[in-house]
Parts: structure tokens; sequence; C-alpha cells
């Protein structure tokens, strides 16, 4: 068993607040944290939606949680069932003890506030995503591994990489095909499949809805949709850029990730190391992968985003600590990183303090006043502010 540095937050929310949840993508191992919640807590009960049999347990509500007032309620798929909501609300407020319910979600809080009552104030959320360096381990070989497979349990754990592949494949199929569908989302399974293709294309690039909805015959507005579907099912991210300076021309579209490194390569038909070295993604993949990785670090209040001006002043990563200078992050596939013109003029730009340039070698050493190379496996020295 993988032991997910989510678990000891999950516990101190559950001291804190009547109500915490688990959101992730699919597969990413929310039931396995939840189950481990359950045997540290005495009288716990869990009930998955996606069962006939808990679902039907529901079909009166109030009079089954009524059942476990001093009892934690373990609520999978929560989506499944938003009129469940308002219900639990009424209950906190009716006798608020902390630690009552532990619901679990496959779409955005965002998503999840507009099909239900709100719980502000009641609830507070985590993200779990796939599994990362600091879970795993900080060799070159299980780094290697966790890029090209991804961080889905199932995926990164397989005994070979056509397992691993074949096992994304299917993920993808019935994320497309039945998780969609059932969020009550009705785009074509295909048409979502050639749009998620085309993202793994320009993964890392600036977003151009005009360019991709040329592309598949469709409006712009349309695919704006399609996009934050992705993104409020947490399969991709939209990285913002940063404007601080009116004075200069700055670009203002965001940059566009697949999240997992994993689905990325599905999507790119990448099955080994040797296809993703010799692909032309092999820099932004590369890229996209350090990112997540800095994100599943970094503490939930530190700001993220890129720079980038007309002139070529550019940041791949620009990271804002509460109340401190922003630190610059440029990443780099290669044995040798090297600082550009760009990065330099962005860096004196914002004031920066502190840069790295994050690259896949094994040593760590200043490369310029104030900015280290800094080896991916030494990546938690970026916290150290």
């Amino acid at each position: 068993m993988i032991k997910r540095n989510l678990q000891k937050t999950i516990g101190k929310s559950l001291e804190a607040f009547p109500i915490v949840g688990i959101l992730g993508s699919r597969q990413v191992g929310k039931t396995t944290l939840a189950k481990n919640m359950q045997q540290m807590r005495r009288n716990a009960v869990y009930l998955d939606l996606e069962l006939p049999s808990d679902f039907n347990k529901l079909q009166d509500p109030e009079l089954y949680l009524n059942q476990y007032l001093d009892s934690l309620v373990i609520i999978d798929e929560i989506q499944r069932m938003p009129s469940l909501f308002p219900l639990l609300r009424s209950l906190v407020d009716k006798n608020r003890i902390n630690g009552r319910f532990l619901i679990l979600g496959s779409v955005s809080p965002d998503l999840i506030r507009q099909a239900s009552e709100s719980l502000a104030g009641r609830i507070i959320y985590h993200e779990l995503r796939p599994f990362s360096i600091i879970e795993l381990g900080y060799s070159k070989a299980l780094i290697q591994n966790l890029w090209l497979k991804g961080g889905y349990p199932d995926s990164y754990l397989a005994s070979n990489n056509e397992i691993s592949f074949s096992w994304r494949e299917a993920f993808i199929k019935t994320y497309l095909e039945r998780d969609i569908p059932q969020l009550g989302i009705r785009v074509p399974a295909l048409q979502l499949r050639r749009f998620w293709t085309m993202i793994a294309h320009s993964h890392g690039q600036l977003w151009n809805s005009s360019r991709i909805a040329s592309s598949l015959g469709i409006s712009a507005p349309t695919v704006c949709h399609y996009l934050d579907i992705l993104e409020e099912t947490f399969v991709i991210k939209q990285l913002l850029p940063y404007h601080h300076n009116i004075k200069k021309r700055l670009v203002k579209s965001p940059k566009v990730y697949i999240r997992d490194s994993g689905l990325l390569h599905t999507l790119l038909r990448n099955r080994t190391m040797d296809d993703l070295q010799s692909h032309p993604s092999l820099g932004n993949s590369w890229e996209g992968f350090v990112i997540e990785q800095i994100i599943n670090i970094i503490p939930e209040s530190w700001d993220t985003y890129f720079y980038r001006t007309s002139a070529g002043a550019e940041i791949d990563l620009l990271l804002f600590p509460a109340n401190k200078f922003p630190i610059a992050v440029e990443i780099k596939y290669s044995a040798s990183p090297k600082i550009s013109k760009g990065f330099r003029n962005a860096y004196n730009d914002l004031d920066c303090r502190k840069g790295y340039v994050i690259y896949p070698g094994e040593f760590t050493y200043p490369i310029a006043k104030d900015i280290i190379a800094l080896s991916i496996q030494e990546i938690l020295k970026i916290l150290e502010l």
C-alpha cells in the first residue's frame, strides 16, 4: 500500500469541519483513501452510490442517515445524487459535530455547487491527484516510470508498459462513453476524443480556441465548453498568464496541459520511453509533468502562473508564496540546462529573488546569481524560502 500524502490532511479536516470532500479524477484512489480513513474511525459507514444496493439505501436519506448521528458516513460518487446536499446541510445545522460526513466526487467544487445547495462554511474540499514523486520516491528509475506511465495507481503499478498503456486506453474510453454522460453532459464521445487528442498535440502551448474550433468544424464557444468539461473532471489544467505590468504587451491566453503524463502519452501513442524520446512533444511532455509535480508539493495558498511578453520574455512557471517575492521556474529537458535571455528579462521584470531551472539530471548547482539548476530528484528545495 502506497500511503497518500493527503491522508493526514483529511484526518485533520475531519476534526475541524462537519463535512470533508475528497475530489479528483476517476480511478485516482479516492475510494482506497476513504476506506483507509474508515478503518481508523469507529462505527464508520461506507456507501458507494454506483452500487444499486447502496443507492437504494438512500431512497429515504433522512431516515437512513439519522441512524448514524455519532458515526462518520462516507458517501462515494456524491455527484450521482445531488439532492443529498440540501439534506446534508440541514443535518449538519441541526447537529453540528465535526467529522460527520466524508464525501467523494469526480467533479470540481464549482460543478457540484451548480447542481446543489451551497454548503459554504460547513465543508472543506481537498483534491486527490494521481501519484506524485514525493509519494513514490526520488530515484531516477521511479521518476522515469512515473513520467511515462502517469500517476493513476492501476497504470503506474502495472507490471509492464503494454498493460499500463491498455489500462489507460480503457480509462479514456470509459471516461468518454460512460462517465461524461452520467454527469448529464451530452457530448458525442468521438468528438470529445478528437478534441482531447488535439489538446495532447498542443500540450503546453498557448490556447487558441478559434484554431481548434476550425479544425473540428464547431464553434469557438463549443470548444470552450469542451475545455471546461475536461478541466472540471480533473483531466486538463489551464495555467493562466500573469499580468503585472500594463506598460508591456503581455500574452493573455492560458496554456493548456493534460494533467497526467500517462494519459498524454496514450493520446500521443507513446507506449515506451523510446517512443517518447523520439516524439516532437518530448520537451512539452516533460514541462507538463514537472509543473504537475510542483503543484503537488506547494501549499494551497501559493498562486501559480506563467509569464510571457510579446518581446520574448518568458517564465514557464511563476510561483507566488504568500507575502513573498515570486519564484521563477524554468523547465528544461536537457543534460546541461542554460538560462535563456527571455528568462533573464522576465526574471528582472518581475523582481524575482530566486529562480530554478529544473532538469532530469542528478546534480544541483548554481547556474547564475540566485538561480539554481535543480535536479527533479531534489524538487522539494523549491519550498525553501
